[in-house]
């Protein structure tokens, strides 16, 4: 087992259009460094794992359980398993890190 990893040897791995994940885990927790290019769109969805975040870097227009706010740098963010989310990129790039648990088994490829 890696215990240092360096997120720029990670595989990038297109979630949508525009939106760019480096994923690493372990065996109950996951991390996903997100790109989200100028205007990228991650459509609603929703999944089993409990997702938390923070954006690392500009800003996104985030819905989450129907209440729509923009988030920027330094903010953070927690969702519920089974509660339907969104992000809209704004006119600058952005990057965030999420957490999820327990690991997402679709991000390990």
């Amino acid at each position: 087992m890696d215990y240092f990893i360096n997120p720029s040897r990670v595989h990038r791995r297109e979630l949508a259009p525009g939106v760019t994940l480096r994923t690493m885990w372990g065996d109950k927790i996951m991390m996903s460094m997100v790109e989200i290019a100028p205007n990228a769109v991650v459509p609603m969805h929703s999944h089993p794992h409990e997702q938390a975040g923070v954006v690392l870097q500009g800003e996104f227009e985030f819905t989450i359980g129907g209440e729509v706010k923009t988030l920027r740098q330094g903010d953070a963010y927690i969702i519920p398993a089974g509660v339907e989310h969104g992000v809209v990129g704004s006119d600058g790039w952005s990057m965030a890190l999420d957490i999820f648990s327990p690991p997402r088994e679709d991000y390990k490829s």
